[in-house]
């Protein structure tokens, strides 16, 4: 038997109907609730035949763990879990296609699911091919990663990869430049050349990347922070490292 989850909010169900409708089994929507923002999610389930029941607020706040749901929450088939083996298809697809360079992230070891939603929302509107995280000790795709990123989670590939450092060393012979982000940089940000094929290694909350993951980087660059604050979220982080980089490939 297939594995299920709830997701909830308009944009996170939404993206599901639009990316996966057949993973959709049946929503939940807040009784009295007919407003515009609903209304085109609930022609398209309509569309695809998904059975839609009215609840009360207090039944979709059980459903959704006591999470902000707008009213509009969804039993899913869980999204499928991509590994190593994807991974290197999609770098071969990439580097196949003339019109695309090779442009990933890595997160590792980020636990918090508000902190991998909101840098799969940074991917998807950077451009990132993929996000490429370890099997352990780190977030998966759950239902408050789905909401935080606002459907960015059904559109940017998520690898779970069982060995991050031997993962970081193939993408290193596939050509791709690994630049890591870190407190004891060989630059700062700003001067670091973004151009090629690159991935863009973040640590973990608090933590920075672990040793073996900053020795298995190509370089370390640094966000240079001019007030009192000596670190900045994962998610702020990553969005500026990722917008530098889609600066310098205009």
């Amino acid at each position: 038997m297939k594995k299920q989850d709830i997701t909830f909010g308009i944009h996170a169900v939404g993206a599901v109907l639009e990316n996966s409708p057949e993973r959709v089994i049946e929503m939940w929507v807040l009784q009295g609730r007919d407003d515009k923002r609903l209304a085109p999610l609930l022609t398209k389930a309509v569309e695809y035949g998904v059975s839609i029941q009215y609840a009360s607020r207090k039944a979709l706040d059980d459903k959704s763990s006591g999470a902000q749901h707008q009213g509009v929450v969804a039993k899913v088939k869980a999204a499928k879990v991509l590994n190593d083996n994807e991974l290197s298809a999609l770098l071969a697809q990439v580097k196949a296609d003339d019109t695309k360079t090779p442009f990933f992230l890595i997160l590792d070891g980020v636990t918090d699911p508000h902190n991998l939603g909101a840098c799969l929302r940074n991917a998807d509107a950077a451009g990132v091919q993929g996000v490429i995280v370890p099997k352990d000790n780190s977030v998966g795709l759950t239902p408050v990663v789905s909401k935080v990123a606002c459907g960015a989670a059904e559109i940017v590939p998520l690898f779970q990869v069982t060995n991050l450092a031997r993962t970081m060393r193939y993408l290193q012979e596939q050509g791709v430049w690994i630049v890591g982000a870190a407190g004891e940089a060989d630059c700062e940000l700003y001067q670091a050349d973004l151009k090629g094929p690159i991935a863009i290694a973040m640590g973990a909350e608090g933590k920075g990347l672990r040793r073996l993951s900053r020795e298995s980087c190509d370089t370390l660059v640094s966000i240079p922070m001019v007030g009192s604050v000596s670190s900045l979220n994962v998610s702020v982080a990553t969005g500026i490292c990722l917008f530098e980089a889609v600066r310098q490939r205009l």
